[in-house]
This record gives structure tokens, C-alpha cells and sequence, in this order.
């Protein structure tokens, strides 16, 4: 029962944090909601277009169209979009570890078991 609580611990701050950190992040540097859902549309759209790497490819590509269309033009539109994508990053990072955590948790409980 420790191990499941420690691990289910875990799993919870792992998710909270994961949009926590990089949301506040990107609420900080003014990047809008309706640019990161048009990133996350594109993005899908991406992922059934072209294998292994549209999902990535389409999230860029939407959120730096919408950062265009709001900003008026495709260089100020970049700075932006890296913040974006730099959150986003953060966020599979904090995900990843989480997940580390969690499989740690587990083998630990295996072994002194």
C-alpha cells in the first residue's frame, strides 16, 4: 500500500505541475489560448499527415500562423512560438519525470518486498 500511495503521489503532483509551471510561463510571456489551440489543431491535423514527426511539425506550424495572424508579421511572430515550444518541452520533461519517479517508486517496491 506505501508503494501505491508514494506512486499515485507522484503520478498527481506530476500532473498538476506539468500544467502549472509552463501555463504560468505562458500566461507570463503573453502568448494567448486561441494560439495554442490552433497549434494543438494543426498539430493533430500534423500527426495524421505526416508519420513520426507532423504532431510536432503541426503544433509549430499552427501556433506560429496564429502568433502571425495576431502580430501582423512572420518575425514577430517567432519569439513567441519558441516560448510556446520551450513550454511545451517543459512540459513532457516534468511528464517524463513523473513517470521516472513513479517506475523508481515501483522497482524500490519490488526489491524490499
Amino acid at each position: 500500500w506505501l508503494v501505491l500511495g508514494v506512486a499515485t503521489a507522484a503520478a498527481l503532483t506530476g500532473t498538476v505541475v506539468k500544467y502549472v509551471w509552463p501555463g504560468r510561463n505562458l500566461k507570463r510571456t503573453g502568448v494567448p489560448n486561441l494560439s495554442l489551440f490552433a497549434g494543438g489543431v494543426l498539430g493533430l491535423v500534423g500527426f495524421f499527415l505526416i508519420p513520426v514527426v507532423g504532431l510536432f511539425v503541426g503544433f509549430v506550424l499552427g501556433l506560429w500562423l496564429a502568433e502571425r495572424i495576431r502580430l501582423g508579421s512572420f518575425q514577430r511572430a517567432w519569439p513567441p512560438t519558441k516560448r510556446a515550444v520551450k513550454a511545451v518541452g517543459l512540459s513532457m520533461l516534468i511528464e517524463l519525470a513523473a513517470g521516472l519517479t513513479i517506475g523508481a517508486v515501483w522497482v524500490v517496491g519490488l526489491l524490499t518486498i
